[in-house]
Protein backbone atom coordinates (compact mmCIF):
# COMPACT_ATOMS: atom_id res chain seq x y z
CA UNK A 1 0.00 0.00 0.00
CA UNK A 2 1.15 3.83 -0.57
CA UNK A 3 1.77 5.70 2.64
CA UNK A 4 1.35 9.21 2.96
CA UNK A 5 1.91 11.28 6.11
CA UNK A 6 0.80 15.03 7.01
CA UNK A 7 4.69 15.80 7.83
CA UNK A 8 5.88 14.99 3.78
CA UNK A 9 7.13 17.87 2.16
CA UNK A 10 4.82 16.85 -0.76
CA UNK A 11 2.08 15.56 1.27
CA UNK A 12 -0.05 18.02 -0.63
CA UNK A 13 0.77 16.31 -4.14
CA UNK A 14 0.41 13.28 -2.92
CA UNK A 15 -3.21 14.02 -1.86
CA UNK A 16 -4.07 15.02 -5.63
CA UNK A 17 -2.89 11.97 -6.44
CA UNK A 18 -5.25 9.91 -3.97
CA UNK A 19 -7.91 11.71 -5.84
CA UNK A 20 -6.87 11.28 -9.75
CA UNK A 21 -8.08 7.69 -10.16
CA UNK A 22 -11.39 7.17 -11.18
CA UNK A 23 -12.68 4.80 -14.33
CA UNK A 24 -15.96 7.01 -14.62
CA UNK A 25 -13.64 9.42 -16.71
CA UNK A 26 -11.47 6.85 -18.76
CA UNK A 27 -11.62 7.95 -21.92
CA UNK A 28 -10.26 3.98 -23.66
CA UNK A 29 -13.71 2.69 -21.35
CA UNK A 30 -15.71 5.57 -22.94
CA UNK A 31 -14.62 4.52 -25.94
CA UNK A 32 -15.07 0.77 -26.17
CA UNK A 33 -18.56 1.16 -24.09
CA UNK A 34 -19.55 3.39 -26.95
CA UNK A 35 -18.85 0.89 -29.39
CA UNK A 36 -20.53 -1.84 -27.63
CA UNK A 37 -23.74 0.39 -27.51
CA UNK A 38 -23.51 1.12 -30.72
CA UNK A 39 -23.64 -1.82 -31.40
CA UNK A 40 -26.75 -3.40 -29.81
CA UNK A 41 -28.42 0.06 -30.66
CA UNK A 42 -28.22 -1.03 -34.77
CA UNK A 43 -27.83 -4.47 -34.33
CA UNK A 44 -30.37 -6.08 -30.97
CA UNK A 45 -30.32 -9.50 -30.29
CA UNK A 46 -27.63 -10.42 -32.69
CA UNK A 47 -24.97 -7.73 -31.34
CA UNK A 48 -26.32 -9.27 -27.20
CA UNK A 49 -25.44 -12.63 -28.67
CA UNK A 50 -22.13 -11.75 -30.39
CA UNK A 51 -21.00 -9.82 -27.05
CA UNK A 52 -21.90 -12.04 -24.85
CA UNK A 53 -20.20 -15.49 -26.46
CA UNK A 54 -16.80 -12.52 -26.58
CA UNK A 55 -16.99 -11.11 -22.61
CA UNK A 56 -18.54 -14.74 -21.12
CA UNK A 57 -17.81 -17.67 -23.31
CA UNK A 58 -21.27 -18.18 -23.56
CA UNK A 59 -22.89 -19.62 -26.95
CA UNK A 60 -26.88 -18.68 -26.75
CA UNK A 61 -29.93 -18.39 -29.27
CA UNK A 62 -32.39 -15.57 -28.80
CA UNK A 63 -34.68 -17.79 -27.10
CA UNK A 64 -31.97 -18.69 -24.39
CA UNK A 65 -31.66 -15.40 -23.16
CA UNK A 66 -34.56 -15.54 -20.73
CA UNK A 67 -34.74 -17.92 -17.80
CA UNK A 68 -37.45 -20.23 -17.93
CA UNK A 69 -39.57 -20.97 -14.94
CA UNK A 70 -38.48 -24.12 -14.86
CA UNK A 71 -34.88 -22.99 -13.77
CA UNK A 72 -36.62 -20.99 -11.17
CA UNK A 73 -37.91 -23.68 -10.21
CA UNK A 74 -35.04 -25.58 -10.33
CA UNK A 75 -32.98 -23.12 -8.24
CA UNK A 76 -35.62 -22.74 -5.14
CA UNK A 77 -35.08 -26.03 -5.03
CA UNK A 78 -31.74 -25.99 -4.59
CA UNK A 79 -31.82 -23.55 -1.82
CA UNK A 80 -31.02 -24.72 1.36
CA UNK A 81 -32.48 -23.65 4.71
CA UNK A 82 -29.91 -21.32 5.52
CA UNK A 83 -29.63 -19.26 2.23
CA UNK A 84 -33.64 -19.25 2.61
CA UNK A 85 -33.12 -17.80 5.99
CA UNK A 86 -30.84 -15.46 4.96
CA UNK A 87 -32.71 -14.47 2.14
CA UNK A 88 -35.79 -13.67 4.66
CA UNK A 89 -33.66 -11.73 7.28
CA UNK A 90 -31.78 -9.56 4.62
CA UNK A 91 -35.35 -8.58 2.45
CA UNK A 92 -36.76 -8.44 5.91
CA UNK A 93 -34.89 -5.52 7.02
CA UNK A 94 -34.75 -4.33 3.44
CA UNK A 95 -38.08 -4.07 3.08
CA UNK A 96 -39.09 -2.13 6.54
CA UNK A 97 -36.27 0.67 5.57
CA UNK A 98 -37.72 1.41 2.09
CA UNK A 99 -41.68 1.11 3.69
CA UNK A 100 -39.97 4.36 5.59
CA UNK A 101 -38.80 6.15 2.61
CA UNK A 102 -41.69 5.36 0.01
CA UNK A 103 -42.97 8.95 -0.82
CA UNK A 104 -46.18 9.60 -0.37
CA UNK A 105 -48.95 12.39 -2.51
CA UNK A 106 -49.89 15.52 -1.26
CA UNK A 107 -51.99 18.91 -1.94
CA UNK A 108 -52.19 22.22 -0.16
CA UNK A 109 -53.75 25.61 -1.12
CA UNK A 110 -51.52 28.37 -2.56
CA UNK A 111 -51.92 31.91 -2.76
CA UNK A 112 -54.81 32.00 -5.20
CA UNK A 113 -56.98 29.27 -3.48
CA UNK A 114 -56.32 26.86 -6.14
CA UNK A 115 -55.20 23.40 -5.27
CA UNK A 116 -51.15 22.42 -5.57
CA UNK A 117 -49.88 19.09 -5.29
CA UNK A 118 -47.88 15.63 -6.18
CA UNK A 119 -48.34 12.49 -6.95
CA UNK A 120 -46.23 9.73 -6.62
CA UNK A 121 -46.64 6.96 -9.10
CA UNK A 122 -44.07 3.69 -9.25
CA UNK A 123 -42.37 3.18 -12.36
CA UNK A 124 -44.05 0.55 -14.67
CA UNK A 125 -40.70 -1.19 -16.09
CA UNK A 126 -37.69 -0.55 -14.51
CA UNK A 127 -34.36 -2.38 -15.57
CA UNK A 128 -31.82 -4.03 -12.53
CA UNK A 129 -28.66 -5.19 -13.00
CA UNK A 130 -27.30 -7.93 -10.85
CA UNK A 131 -23.12 -8.17 -11.32
CA UNK A 132 -22.22 -12.17 -11.83
CA UNK A 133 -18.52 -12.67 -13.10
CA UNK A 134 -16.23 -14.02 -10.44
CA UNK A 135 -18.57 -13.31 -7.41
CA UNK A 136 -21.91 -13.30 -8.13
CA UNK A 137 -23.65 -10.82 -5.88
CA UNK A 138 -26.39 -12.99 -4.26
CA UNK A 139 -27.27 -9.77 -2.08
CA UNK A 140 -27.18 -7.04 -5.02
CA UNK A 141 -30.90 -8.91 -5.98
CA UNK A 142 -32.57 -8.28 -2.75
CA UNK A 143 -31.33 -4.80 -2.56
CA UNK A 144 -32.60 -3.41 -5.71
CA UNK A 145 -35.37 -5.70 -6.58
CA UNK A 146 -36.82 -5.60 -3.22
CA UNK A 147 -37.36 -1.52 -3.16
CA UNK A 148 -38.93 -2.40 -6.64
CA UNK A 149 -41.50 -4.54 -5.38
CA UNK A 150 -41.92 -1.81 -2.62
CA UNK A 151 -42.28 0.93 -4.49
CA UNK A 152 -45.11 -1.08 -6.45
CA UNK A 153 -43.42 -1.23 -9.76
CA UNK A 154 -45.57 -3.97 -11.91
CA UNK A 155 -42.43 -5.52 -14.25
CA UNK A 156 -39.33 -5.73 -12.77
CA UNK A 157 -36.62 -6.75 -15.38
CA UNK A 158 -33.65 -8.71 -14.19
CA UNK A 159 -29.96 -8.67 -16.37
CA UNK A 160 -27.38 -11.21 -15.17
CA UNK A 161 -24.00 -12.30 -16.36
CA UNK A 162 -24.37 -15.60 -17.26
CA UNK A 163 -21.33 -18.86 -16.93
CA UNK A 164 -19.51 -19.92 -20.35
CA UNK A 165 -22.31 -22.97 -20.15
CA UNK A 166 -24.98 -20.44 -19.95
CA UNK A 167 -26.42 -21.23 -16.25
CA UNK A 168 -26.81 -18.44 -13.44
CA UNK A 169 -25.60 -18.81 -10.41
CA UNK A 170 -28.61 -20.77 -8.77
CA UNK A 171 -28.78 -18.70 -5.18
CA UNK A 172 -28.93 -15.35 -7.40
CA UNK A 173 -32.00 -17.07 -9.02
CA UNK A 174 -33.39 -17.73 -5.71
CA UNK A 175 -33.18 -14.36 -4.44
CA UNK A 176 -34.21 -12.70 -7.27
CA UNK A 177 -37.69 -14.79 -7.51
CA UNK A 178 -37.98 -13.85 -4.04
CA UNK A 179 -37.34 -10.45 -4.23
CA UNK A 180 -40.00 -10.22 -7.35
CA UNK A 181 -38.07 -10.41 -10.34
CA UNK A 182 -40.80 -10.76 -13.33
CA UNK A 183 -38.57 -11.18 -15.82
CA UNK A 184 -34.73 -12.33 -15.95
CA UNK A 185 -32.27 -12.25 -18.87
CA UNK A 186 -28.91 -14.02 -18.73
CA UNK A 187 -26.70 -11.21 -20.30
CA UNK A 188 -23.94 -8.54 -18.35
CA UNK A 189 -21.41 -6.02 -19.17
CA UNK A 190 -22.61 -2.77 -21.10
CA UNK A 191 -24.40 -4.97 -23.58
CA UNK A 192 -27.40 -5.55 -21.04
CA UNK A 193 -27.80 -1.97 -19.68
CA UNK A 194 -27.97 -1.27 -23.58
CA UNK A 195 -30.25 -3.59 -24.35
CA UNK A 196 -32.29 -2.45 -21.28
CA UNK A 197 -32.12 1.28 -22.42
CA UNK A 198 -32.75 0.62 -26.32
CA UNK A 199 -34.96 -2.46 -26.19
CA UNK A 200 -34.37 -5.25 -28.54
CA UNK A 201 -36.59 -8.13 -30.18
CA UNK A 202 -36.42 -10.72 -27.23
CA UNK A 203 -35.60 -7.82 -24.53
CA UNK A 204 -38.18 -4.75 -24.26
CA UNK A 205 -36.62 -1.55 -23.35
CA UNK A 206 -36.98 0.15 -19.30
CA UNK A 207 -37.72 3.32 -18.00
CA UNK A 208 -35.04 3.15 -15.76
CA UNK A 209 -32.01 1.71 -15.13
CA UNK A 210 -30.69 0.36 -11.17
CA UNK A 211 -27.84 -1.35 -9.94
CA UNK A 212 -24.39 -1.36 -9.85
CA UNK A 213 -21.55 -3.25 -11.87
CA UNK A 214 -18.24 -2.97 -13.03
CA UNK A 215 -16.82 0.14 -14.63
CA UNK A 216 -17.68 -0.36 -18.43
CA UNK A 217 -21.62 -0.76 -16.70
CA UNK A 218 -20.96 2.22 -15.15
CA UNK A 219 -19.72 3.98 -17.78
CA UNK A 220 -22.79 2.34 -19.77
CA UNK A 221 -25.25 3.66 -17.82
CA UNK A 222 -23.81 7.12 -18.02
CA UNK A 223 -23.74 7.46 -21.71
CA UNK A 224 -27.33 6.39 -21.38
CA UNK A 225 -29.26 8.85 -19.72
CA UNK A 226 -31.64 10.57 -21.33
CA UNK A 227 -32.26 7.65 -23.46
CA UNK A 228 -33.16 6.10 -20.04
CA UNK A 229 -33.13 6.91 -16.66
CA UNK A 230 -30.73 5.83 -14.28
CA UNK A 231 -30.47 5.43 -10.51
CA UNK A 232 -26.71 6.82 -9.54
CA UNK A 233 -23.28 5.60 -10.90
CA UNK A 234 -22.30 2.52 -8.79
CA UNK A 235 -19.01 0.91 -9.81
CA UNK A 236 -16.50 -1.20 -8.51
CA UNK A 237 -16.21 -0.44 -4.77
CA UNK A 238 -14.47 1.79 -2.77
CA UNK A 239 -13.94 2.20 1.25
CA UNK A 240 -12.10 4.79 3.44
CA UNK A 241 -12.01 4.25 7.10
CA UNK A 242 -11.34 7.48 9.37
CA UNK A 243 -9.93 5.84 12.89
CA UNK A 244 -8.18 7.63 15.24
CA UNK A 245 -6.02 6.09 18.20
CA UNK A 246 -9.25 4.31 19.78
CA UNK A 247 -9.46 2.00 16.25
CA UNK A 248 -8.80 -1.76 16.59
CA UNK A 249 -6.32 -2.27 13.38
CA UNK A 250 -7.14 -5.15 13.00
CA UNK A 251 -11.29 -4.52 12.28
CA UNK A 252 -9.97 -1.60 10.02
CA UNK A 253 -7.58 -3.99 7.73
CA UNK A 254 -10.13 -6.68 7.38
CA UNK A 255 -12.72 -4.23 6.28
CA UNK A 256 -10.50 -2.55 3.74
CA UNK A 257 -8.90 -5.83 2.36
CA UNK A 258 -12.83 -6.83 2.65
CA UNK A 259 -13.77 -4.01 0.10
CA UNK A 260 -10.71 -4.70 -1.96
CA UNK A 261 -11.58 -8.33 -2.67
CA UNK A 262 -14.44 -8.01 -5.39
CA UNK A 263 -12.32 -8.73 -8.15
CA UNK A 264 -12.08 -5.82 -11.03
CA UNK A 265 -9.11 -3.86 -9.79
CA UNK A 266 -10.27 -0.69 -9.71
CA UNK A 267 -11.43 -0.53 -6.19
CA UNK A 268 -10.34 1.73 -4.03
CA UNK A 269 -9.15 1.52 -0.33
CA UNK A 270 -8.01 4.46 2.06
CA UNK A 271 -7.40 4.39 5.36
CA UNK A 272 -7.21 7.89 7.14
CA UNK A 273 -5.86 8.44 10.55
CA UNK A 274 -4.74 10.74 12.85
CA UNK A 275 -2.55 8.41 14.92
CA UNK A 276 1.25 7.12 13.58
CA UNK A 277 0.60 3.92 15.72
CA UNK A 278 -3.07 2.69 14.46
CA UNK A 279 -1.29 3.21 10.51
CA UNK A 280 1.55 1.37 11.43
CA UNK A 281 -0.49 -1.11 12.99
CA UNK A 282 -3.06 -1.45 10.46
CA UNK A 283 -0.66 -2.31 7.67
CA UNK A 284 1.10 -4.97 9.92
CA UNK A 285 -1.95 -6.01 9.86
CA UNK A 286 -3.52 -6.13 6.48
CA UNK A 287 0.41 -7.89 6.17
CA UNK A 288 -0.82 -10.63 8.42
CA UNK A 289 -4.45 -11.10 7.50
CA UNK A 290 -3.64 -11.09 3.40
CA UNK A 291 -1.83 -14.67 3.06
CA UNK A 292 -5.05 -16.05 5.05
CA UNK A 293 -7.56 -14.79 2.33
CA UNK A 294 -8.85 -16.79 -1.18
CA UNK A 295 -8.97 -13.98 -3.44
CA UNK A 296 -5.52 -12.90 -1.86
CA UNK A 297 -4.18 -11.64 -5.95
CA UNK A 298 -6.74 -9.92 -6.40
CA UNK A 299 -6.23 -7.65 -3.44
CA UNK A 300 -3.11 -7.15 -3.86
CA UNK A 301 -3.48 -5.74 -7.22
CA UNK A 302 -5.79 -3.46 -5.68
CA UNK A 303 -3.58 -2.63 -2.83
CA UNK A 304 -0.61 -1.84 -5.14
CA UNK A 305 -2.55 0.03 -7.20
CA UNK A 306 -5.11 1.85 -5.13
CA UNK A 307 -4.57 1.54 -1.65
CA UNK A 308 -3.36 4.17 0.64
CA UNK A 309 -2.41 4.50 4.51
CA UNK A 310 -2.44 8.28 4.64
CA UNK A 311 -1.92 10.21 8.32
CA UNK A 312 -3.19 13.51 8.89
CA UNK A 313 -2.70 16.00 11.72
CA UNK A 314 -6.39 16.16 12.91
CA UNK A 315 -10.10 14.72 12.66
CA UNK A 316 -11.03 17.97 10.57
CA UNK A 317 -8.36 17.26 8.34
CA UNK A 318 -9.70 13.53 8.29
CA UNK A 319 -13.19 14.93 7.77
CA UNK A 320 -12.01 17.56 4.87
CA UNK A 321 -10.39 14.51 2.69
CA UNK A 322 -13.41 12.28 3.06
CA UNK A 323 -15.62 14.94 1.82
CA UNK A 324 -13.58 15.59 -0.93
CA UNK A 325 -12.45 11.93 -1.82
CA UNK A 326 -16.38 11.19 -1.51
CA UNK A 327 -16.35 7.27 -0.86
CA UNK A 328 -19.10 4.69 -1.42
CA UNK A 329 -18.61 3.61 2.34
CA UNK A 330 -17.08 5.49 5.20
CA UNK A 331 -16.28 3.88 8.63
CA UNK A 332 -15.56 6.59 11.32
CA UNK A 333 -13.70 4.60 14.09
CA UNK A 334 -12.84 7.42 16.41
CA UNK A 335 -13.76 9.00 19.72
CA UNK A 336 -17.36 10.48 19.68
CA UNK A 337 -18.27 8.84 15.71
CA UNK A 338 -21.52 10.14 15.32
CA UNK A 339 -19.94 13.12 15.82
CA UNK A 340 -17.22 13.37 13.75
CA UNK A 341 -19.45 11.85 11.03
CA UNK A 342 -22.20 15.52 10.84
CA UNK A 343 -19.48 16.68 9.23
CA UNK A 344 -19.06 13.75 6.06
CA UNK A 345 -21.14 15.15 3.79
CA UNK A 346 -20.25 13.12 0.47
CA UNK A 347 -20.19 9.81 1.58
CA UNK A 348 -22.66 7.12 0.19
CA UNK A 349 -22.82 5.38 3.87
CA UNK A 350 -21.39 5.51 6.98
CA UNK A 351 -20.52 3.11 9.59
CA UNK A 352 -20.00 4.43 13.14
CA UNK A 353 -17.84 2.51 15.62
CA UNK A 354 -15.68 -0.49 15.87
CA UNK A 355 -18.17 -2.75 15.23
CA UNK A 356 -20.21 -1.52 12.62
CA UNK A 357 -18.11 -3.00 9.84
CA UNK A 358 -19.12 -2.44 5.68
CA UNK A 359 -20.40 -5.82 5.15
CA UNK A 360 -23.11 -5.29 7.29
CA UNK A 361 -24.41 -3.08 4.63
CA UNK A 362 -23.94 -5.11 2.45
CA UNK A 363 -25.73 -7.59 3.55
CA UNK A 364 -28.05 -7.11 6.06
CA UNK A 365 -28.31 -4.04 8.14
CA UNK A 366 -30.95 -2.78 5.46
CA UNK A 367 -30.33 0.25 3.66
CA UNK A 368 -29.57 -0.31 -0.06
CA UNK A 369 -25.60 -1.28 -0.88
CA UNK A 370 -25.99 0.49 -4.31
CA UNK A 371 -24.29 3.33 -3.40
CA UNK A 372 -22.46 5.97 -5.84
CA UNK A 373 -18.30 5.46 -6.29
CA UNK A 374 -15.80 7.24 -7.98
CA UNK A 375 -16.97 10.10 -6.17
CA UNK A 376 -19.98 10.31 -7.60
CA UNK A 377 -21.19 10.55 -3.86
CA UNK A 378 -20.35 14.14 -4.37
CA UNK A 379 -23.25 15.06 -7.06
CA UNK A 380 -25.52 10.86 -6.23
CA UNK A 381 -26.84 9.53 -2.90
CA UNK A 382 -26.91 6.19 -2.48
CA UNK A 383 -30.39 3.92 -3.90
CA UNK A 384 -33.93 4.55 -2.05
CA UNK A 385 -37.19 3.34 -2.73
CA UNK A 386 -38.22 6.79 -3.91
CA UNK A 387 -36.02 6.27 -6.92
CA UNK A 388 -38.25 4.18 -8.21
CA UNK A 389 -41.35 6.37 -8.02
CA UNK A 390 -42.37 9.30 -10.79
CA UNK A 391 -42.94 12.53 -9.51
CA UNK A 392 -45.78 14.62 -11.10
CA UNK A 393 -47.11 18.00 -9.92
CA UNK A 394 -50.89 18.54 -9.76
CA UNK A 395 -52.05 21.49 -10.70
CA UNK A 396 -55.91 22.88 -10.10
CA UNK A 397 -57.54 26.38 -9.99
CA UNK A 398 -61.13 27.38 -9.75
CA UNK A 399 -63.01 30.07 -11.87
CA UNK A 400 -62.29 32.27 -8.65
CA UNK A 401 -58.68 31.30 -8.12
CA UNK A 402 -57.49 31.80 -12.03
CA UNK A 403 -59.27 35.45 -11.63
CA UNK A 404 -56.86 35.89 -8.55
CA UNK A 405 -53.89 34.94 -10.55
CA UNK A 406 -54.65 36.44 -14.03
CA UNK A 407 -53.05 39.54 -13.53
CA UNK A 408 -49.55 38.41 -12.49
CA UNK A 409 -49.97 35.91 -15.43
CA UNK A 410 -50.79 38.60 -18.07
CA UNK A 411 -47.74 40.22 -16.84
CA UNK A 412 -45.64 37.41 -16.98
CA UNK A 413 -46.82 36.84 -20.68
CA UNK A 414 -46.09 40.50 -21.47
CA UNK A 415 -42.71 40.56 -20.11
CA UNK A 416 -41.61 37.15 -22.13
CA UNK A 417 -43.69 38.24 -25.29
CA UNK A 418 -45.58 35.25 -25.30
CA UNK A 419 -49.43 37.20 -26.07
CA UNK A 420 -50.92 33.52 -26.49
CA UNK A 421 -49.62 32.82 -22.72
CA UNK A 422 -51.49 35.51 -21.18
CA UNK A 423 -54.49 35.09 -23.56
CA UNK A 424 -54.74 31.29 -22.14
CA UNK A 425 -55.89 32.28 -18.97
CA UNK A 426 -57.87 35.49 -19.83
CA UNK A 427 -60.20 33.58 -22.38
CA UNK A 428 -61.64 31.54 -19.59
CA UNK A 429 -62.57 35.05 -17.76
CA UNK A 430 -64.24 36.85 -20.57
Amino acid sequence: MKIVRHTDKDFSVRLREVATDSSLFDAEIEQRTQAILHEVFVRGDDAVLELTEKFDGAKLTAEQLAVTQAELMAASLKADESLRAAVAEAEANIAGFAKKSVRKGWQSENSHGASVGEKFDPFQRVGVYIPGGTAPLVSTALMTITLAKVAGCREIVVTTPCGKDGSINPAILFAARAAGATEIYRVGGAQAIAALAYGTKTIRRVQKIFGPGNAYVSMAKRLLVGRVAIDLLAGPSDLLVIADGTANPKFAAADLLAQAEHGSGRERVWLVTTSAKILSAVEKEISKQLPKLARRDLIQRVLERNGWLIQVAGIAEAVGLANQLAPEHCEVITRDARRVSGGIVTAGAIFLGNWSPTVLGDYIAGPSHVLPTDGAGASFAGLTVDQFQRRTSVVEYTRPSLRRALKSVKKFAELEGLDAHGRSAEVRLK
